[in-house]
């Protein structure tokens, strides 16, 4: 490409004398010109130096009205409209000085002289500019990316015009559904229907396509983005309406699509007064802080002011990282962090008493399927015995509501991880009942699936594969899951904790299922690369299929049963379902506790067959050092 630094990098006052001196032709040209279109001839006129002296009046009385209207400041590459209407105005001036100067200088003057002038002149002087305007234009943006704004609303326009002043992108079109507009033009740009996207990548080589839809509902961007994704472009999206309008986002602040819009669920607009009943004014414990799920638990919890935010982990770094975020986002609570293991009742008693905690929420737990799998003792002693001298704590500590984090997986369960947290949740239900008329306490658990993001999602897991170039790996071509987002999740099991009468099993809606196959490919396009298989050898990213790994299942459920009721809130249920009494639970306890501290696997293994969560194991003992030690006998 034709470089034009040479240009760029000339002084300028250089760059405005030469601007000076093509004015000076142009006054020159026009001035002869409209005597000639006039009258036919110039002899009569060329020849007498009166009309030399009224041009060169003329000629100093232009170029300084172009200075005084700041024409020569103006930018040529960023040259608008109104440096085309200076120049008009100063064309004008400058007509109307040569009737002054001609008769000064008793110069014959034909009346149409002066209009013809001012036409000519602004034809040459503002089309000169608008000419070198548009080449120079031409040659810079050669060079940069080619891209498509899908949408056409005032967000395309005025992302065009930002995107316009950079230097990385070059608009080649817009693409909007709207019919009225299609192959209208946009500041020289055309509209084009969505079915014409096709032919628009290949013919112009597009590489992104920009969605410009910030006020779009989930499931009309979970729509468009759909259609976009089978093509080999990379899409980018401008932040939403609300994000724009708090002043957290510029709209020309480009950022990846976020999967979340793939689900094409639009959030429910949250109940405050539920938020705000267990945290508002209160002392509340999140357990497990420093987790993905704890962590936005914390990040909502200290937007309904509460007294004190208790932060309750076992990771040293994990708590200083999120005890330190929350110091920032609000240094007026008290925030206190907290060392400690779920398993050690005693240490729990006195953090709870010691300030008063009115509201629990138990995130703490072992959630890696396949890592469960392999070190099945820790996992039940972490998941379940941690879980139930927690809630002892609890009720020792006078505490009003303990909200447990569950899981989809509890239900009819085919690992490890999902039996310990239903073990977990009928722990809560039988402390419900033994202690419902000897304490105030109320128990309540939250039951929801995969949520994006989290430190166990395969979103991470499949962005890092792709940006190491491949292959993207995943289990089985027909497996699915319920996901929802870490906010989303988070409000939902506050609201449901704020609801929670004794011993109730929440379950949050989760939408439709998603096939992970599917999400793996859209992520794959979304990066603007093709995936390799079959029908298409020459792709970018393989997906292997490797296979279900220990305990994993196809489908998740969310209930075990159909005896769910509905509550005061559209995303979230009750469900009634089998129950274990206080006695029958200590004695399964002390069973699992003897077991696990003798690590005996196959006691372990039997337990939680005999317990009644519907265990139904896919795999053998997957406990590594258990087997490597028989491997070793």
């Amino acid at each position: 490409m034709l470089s034009l630094n040479p240009i760029w990098a000339m002084p300028r006052p250089l760059k405005r004398a030469v601007s000076v001196a093509f004015d000076l032709l142009f006054i020159s040209l026009s001035f002869w010109g409209a005597f000639y279109a006039r009258m036919g001839y110039l002899d009569e006129f060329w020849f007498d130096v009166d009309y030399w002296f009224v041009l060169a009046a003329v000629s100093g009385v232009t170029v300084l009205t172009f200075i005084n209207t700041g024409l020569y400041r103006a930018v040529l590459r960023y040259l608008s409209l109104h440096a085309v209407i200076t120049i008009a105005f100063g064309a004008i001036i400058s007509s109307l000085s040569i009737v002054l100067f001609s008769h000064y200088f008793q110069a014959f003057l034909p009346r149409s002289v002066p209009i013809i002038y001012v036409t000519f002149l602004v034809l040459l002087s503002g089309g000169a500019r608008l000419l070198v305007r548009m080449l120079v234009s031409d040659l810079i943006v050669r060079g940069r990316t080619p891209v498509l704004i899908y949408g056409a609303g005032s967000a395309g326009r005025q992302l065009y015009n930002l995107i316009s002043q950079g230097e990385e992108y070059r608009v080649v079109a817009f693409i909007d559904d709207d019919r009225k507009i299609h192959k209208t033009t946009i500041q020289g740009v055309t509209v084009f229907r969505k079915k014409y996207l096709s032919k628009l990548i290949r013919k112009e080589k597009v590489e992104k396509v920009l969605l410009a839809m910030p006020a779009a509902s989930k499931n009309e961007r979970k729509r468009v983005i759909e259609s976009v994704s089978q093509y080999p472009v990379e899409v980018m999206t401008i932040p939403n309406l609300t994000d724009i309008v708090n002043g957290e986002y510029q709209i020309d602040q480009l950022k990846e699509v976020a999967i979340e819009d793939l689900l094409g669920r639009d959030p429910v607009i949250p109940n405050q007064d539920l938020l705000e009943k267990n945290n508002r004014t209160k002392v509340v414990m999140v357990t497990g802080a420093g987790g993905s799920i704890g962590s936005e638990l914390c990040r909502q919890i200290i937007k309904h002011q509460p007294t004190a935010l208790v932060l309750f982990e076992l990771s040293e770094y994990s708590l200083y990282r999120i005890d330190r975020e929350l110091r920032v986002l609000a240094p007026h609570i008290d925030i206190v962090p907290i060392l400690g293991n779920v398993q050690d009742q005693a240490r729990l008693v006195r953090a709870m008493s010691a300030y008063q905690v009115k509201t629990v929420y138990h995130a703490a737990a072992y959630k890696h399927v396949p890592l469960v799998e392999y070190n099945v003792a820790e996992g039940m002693q972490n998941n379940i015995l941690g879980t139930y001298r927690t809630a002892l704590a609890a009720i020792e500590a006078g505490v009003d509501s303990f909200v447990l984090i569950s899981t989809d997986k509890a239900v009819r369960p085919t690992n490890v991880m999902g039996t310990t947290k239903r073990l977990a949740e009928l722990g809560l239900q039988s402390l419900a009942k033994e202690y419902q008329s000897s304490h105030h306490t109320i128990f309540s658990m939250v039951r929801f699936g995969n949520v994006l993001g989290s430190s166990g999602s395969v979103i991470p897991l499949f962005k890092s594969q792709i940006a190491g170039g491949g292959p993207v790996t995943v289990t089985h071509k027909d497996i699915i899951r319920y996901f929802m987002t870490i906010p989303e999740a988070a409000q939902l099991v506050i609201q449901a904790g704020a609801m929670g009468t004794g011993g109730d099993v929440f379950v949050l809606d989760m939408g439709e299922p998603v096939r992970i196959s599917d999400l793996a490919k859209n992520l794959i396009h979304l990066s603007g690369l093709e995936v390799k298989d079959e029908q298409n050898p020459d792709g970018d990213i393989e997906l292997i299929y490797s296979g279900l790994r220990p305990g994993e299942k196809l489908f998740e459920e969310l209930l075990i049963g159909d005896n769910v009721a509905k509550t005061s809130h559209d995303r979230i249920m009750m469900a009634h379902e089998i129950s274990m009494d206080a006695q029958q639970y200590k004695a399964l306890l002390d069973e699992i506790q003897q077991a696990a501290d003798n690590f005996d696997q196959e006691a372990l293994r039997r337990l939680m067959l005999e317990a009644p969560t519907g265990f139904v194991p896919t795999d053998g003992i997957g406990d590594l050092v258990w087997n490597q030690a028989n491997q070793a006998n």
